[in-house]
């Protein structure tokens, strides 16, 4: 296994139609996960073993060089394991392609929004890509063979910098038609107390959603505004330990809004398992806090939904983005046999 840490003109979208479908073959697994601070490139084999994973800063103000640093990575790890250039890329994005224009929008890498990514490159290699939001790259890493594997029906959750959400059913993303689905992180936090009520705005225009109480940078904004306390997540939760009564006070809200968001999504849709990812979801008392008091929104009573960490912790969401592409082939081989059987 390799593991390494280390200006190209916008296109316009084309009308080309996508390049076909790889079969379903040995072929490795290329997927890339873009963050707003580093790109991170992986190549997996055909039963999901790391062969090659590498992280590489992230241009996130620029997007011609955002375009140049992604191609340069891509083609070290084709080079360093002497990969065909046709072999294809799925990638996860802070933000989605809208399913009408194909252009980028909802991404918190703002020099992201409106841009053609896709046609972009395509245009620019050789092969093809998949690009899909990066918490449902998430989910199906860890429905494919991580914390939910075998469940139908699975929610995942990034808590880092932002906070979004994803589904996986039966092992394929579920997005919806209008690329929403899983958009939790944009949702208010459900039955506010009346100081709640004072939310704080978002960068998405709203005020109050949950990524701005439940994300790292979300809680630690708020826990300031609470208490005064200017913390990382990690000093707070030190606070706590030690016995820290205003600290506490405060982790007992985070818990219970935590609680409430999840509770929500349970009495929607009921899934299987919830995953967690993210800096936030290395906290392991979340584990046992909040399904210690989620019941209590629940519809039905108890809630007996398992809550799991991420299997492969920060590397979930770049083995979700190389598993796309086997992903899409299994779905388009269902297809072909339903269409078959009623012929």
């Amino acid at each position: 296994m390799i593991v390494r840490e280390d200006a190209c003109p916008t296109m316009n979208p084309d009308d080309s139609p996508p390049l076909p479908l790889p079969p379903m073959s040995l072929s490795p697994l290329l997927g890339v996960d873009l963050g707003g601070t580093k790109t991170e490139v992986i190549v997996l084999d055909a039963q999901g073993r790391t062969l090659y994973r590498a992280r590489h800063a992230t241009q996130s103000h620029d997007y011609p060089a955002l375009l140049q640093g992604l191609m340069s990575a891509v083609d070290q790890a084709r080079t360093e394991l002497g990969l065909d250039a046709s072999l294809p890329v799925g990638m996860g994005i802070p933000g989605c392609l809208d399913p009408r224009t194909l252009t980028v929008r909802g991404a918190n890498t703002q020099c992201l929004n409106g841009q053609p990514l896709l046609a972009d490159l395509r245009r620019l290699s050789a092969c093809d890509w998949r690009i899909e939001n990066d918490a449902n790259c998430l989910v199906l890493s860890e429905a494919t063979d991580g914390a939910a594997a075998g469940a139908g029906l699975v929610f995942g959750v990034i808590l880092g910098t932002g906070c979004g959400g994803g589904w996986s059913w039966q092992g394929q993303v579920w997005t919806g038609p209008h690329g929403l689905a899983g958009e939790w992180g944009h949702n208010p936090l459900p039955w506010p107390s009346a100081e709640e009520l004072q939310t704080p705005a978002c960068w998405c225009g709203q005020v109050g959603c949950l990524e701005t109480w439940l994300s790292g940078t979300g809680a630690a904004r708020q826990l300031a505004r609470e208490t005064g306390l200017a913390l990382s997540m990690p000093e707070w939760l030190s606070l706590v330990h030690q016995g820290h009564a205003v600290a506490q006070a405060a982790w007992a809200r985070y818990v219970s809004r935590l609680a409430r968001a999840l509770a929500a999504v349970i009495n929607q849709n009921d899934p299987e398992v919830i995953v967690l990812g993210g800096g936030v979801s290395l906290i392991d008392e979340i584990y046992t806090q909040v399904p210690q008091v989620w019941s209590q929104w629940g519809f039905h009573r108890p809630l007996a939904t398992p809550l799991r960490k991420a299997q492969y912790g920060d590397a979930s969401g770049v083995r979700g983005a190389a598993w796309l592409w086997r992903s899409a082939t299994q779905s388009a081989a269902r297809t072909t046999s339903n269409e078959s059987s009623h012929e």
